[in-house]
């Protein structure tokens, strides 16, 4: 099953196995990164998967919703780059599957929860804010698009 595939590849942080179960056009979506597109989305996995330290991932529950939706559940340990706290993300992730290629894909998750563990004390006392929360997915974003500045094949 291609959900499997794509989380078999994760575990191993492999970002091209992974974006290959992608359409090009793949659309997605999740709390730190908010909207992202195309390339931008494999970029996001190839960055994600380079600088992860310290990672392992489960995944469970692959329930098919017909029509070519899915969900399943998934939960990430590992360092965060930043800081090098440890942190357990537990997520909801929501598939589109059309002609054998995932078409939409969104995680649902904690940014508040993440916050607090990534960042510590301010991020418990303060990853509830919306303008501390923006300034998270701001820092995230702009750190996608150096990535992608600096990489050649994301170049449009």
């Amino acid at each position: 099953m291609l959900i499997e595939k794509f989380f078999e590849a994760f575990k191993k942080l492999d970002a091209n196995a992974m974006n290959a179960c992608y359409a090009d056009d793949i659309g997605f979506y999740d709390p730190m990164f908010d909207l992202l597109k195309g390339e931008q989305v494999k970029a996001m996995w190839q960055m994600l998967c380079k600088n992860a330290s310290n990672f392992s991932l489960t995944y469970t529950h692959i329930t098919d919703l017909g029509d070519g939706y899915y969900t399943c559940n998934w939960e990430a340990t590992y360092l965060y780059s930043i800081t090098k706290r440890k942190v357990v993300n537990t997520a909801k992730a929501f598939f589109k599957i059309e002609n054998e290629q995932i078409q939409e894909h969104s995680d649902a998750w904690s940014l508040h929860k993440w916050s607090g563990q990534a960042l510590g004390y301010s991020g418990k006392l303060l990853g509830w804010m919306g303008l501390f929360r923006n300034r998270i997915k701001n820092t995230a974003k702009k750190k996608l698009l150096q990535y992608i500045q600096t990489n050649q094949q994301y170049k449009s």
